[in-house]
């Protein structure tokens, strides 16, 4: 058996634990100058509108964004595909709203980014690439585990 079954209050941490989840989404949107909708959108005060947006941003502020994105798009489907019970727990948190309305906000605006950048060495530009299409691919992979566990799966049982 797995960690939950054993031990069930883990689904309370994981309850607990989801809004830090979703801080991250949040948190790559304010770094790119992007404003999160949903649930937790917290109204921006006047005189904190960022001047600084994806296109815009140092090379290696866009690179850690990128690398933090990737790191937990990989972290959420690795952890729904060995353990889809936990997708309850997700949806109790509108996950797949917030999941899509992140993707469609940022994905464009850093894939943007990434390609209207001029690059002294091509292999940035390559890893980048690789990485902002590995993170969208696991989103969708995770949106899919959501909607397979949530909507499908209590219709075919």
């Amino acid at each position: 058996g797995n960690i939950f079954t054993q031990q069930p209050s883990y689904f309370s941490d994981l309850d607990e634990t989801l809004p830090t989840v979703l801080q991250v989404f949040n948190n790559i949107l304010h770094k790119c100058g992007l404003q999160c909708e949903g649930a937790s959108a917290e109204p921006q005060k006047l005189e904190e509108k960022v001047s600084v947006n994806a296109g815009n941003m140092p090379l290696q502020e866009l690179k850690d964004i990128v690398l933090y994105l990737c790191d937990t798009c990989t972290t959420l489907w690795a952890f729904l595909d060995v353990f889809p019970l936990a997708c309850q727990t997700f949806q109790k948190h509108e996950f797949c709203y917030r999941l899509a309305s992140f993707y469609e906000l940022a994905i464009p605006e850093l894939e943007s980014a990434i390609k209207k950048r001029h690059y002294e060495d091509n292999s940035v530009f390559a890893d980048l690439w690789r990485r902002i299409s590995h993170s969208r691919k696991k989103m969708m992979e995770v949106f899919h585990i959501l909607i397979n566990q949530v909507c499908l799966q209590p219709i075919l049982e």
